[in-house]
């Protein structure tokens, strides 16, 4: 079985951990890495849940990104930003599939297109300063079968959002 459990994305000056909205999370956030220009990847266990994305991100006035790593083969993923709102993507499309039908559900029923979430990770992305292409996010986005680990997808996809691991 593989890992699972969430990664929290977001930009401060400070940790986010002192953020007022994570007052109740705190104890269970990890920082995993620092990123370029203020960015924090936080490890956060799948239970209790996190809380609203969008309600962090109104709180933060910043886009925040949240990944859900399921059996270490695909990733949900939330993200939201105070005008571009929420959207829902999933990172391995096959494994999420699986891990959804027993419950007698689709992608579909919870995640946007593979095209549509790369428009809405542009708009994400532009909220945060940032200019990327949507053809590398869209091929991410359209993977069926992952030859990755869900750790390297999600942080694939960090980085064609532009929120790049720092330099050396």
């Amino acid at each position: 079985m593989g890992f699972w459990g969430c990664y929290l994305v977001g930009r401060s000056g400070e940790p986010l951990i002192g953020h007022p909205a994570l007052r109740d999370a705190r104890e269970r956030l990890t920082l995993r890495e620092y990123r370029a220009d203020g960015w924090q990847v936080w490890s956060h266990p799948t239970e209790p849940p996190l809380g609203s994305m969008t309600a962090l991100a109104d709180a933060a006035r910043a886009p925040v990104l949240l990944g859900s790593l399921m059996d270490g083969v695909c990733v949900a993923v939330e993200a939201a930003a105070p005008y571009s709102g929420s959207w829902y993507a999933c990172l391995g499309r096959e494994p999420m599939a699986e891990h959804l039908g027993p419950d007698g559900m689709a992608l579909e029923d919870l995640f946007l297109p593979p095209e549509d979430a790369a428009a809405r990770a542009v708009l994400w992305a532009a909220e945060t300063g940032r200019a990327v292409l949507e053809g590398p996010l869209l091929e991410l986005l359209r993977i069926g079968q992952p030859e990755w680990s869900a750790d390297q997808l999600f942080f694939a996809f960090l980085d064609c959002l532009g929120i790049e691991s720092q330099s050396d």
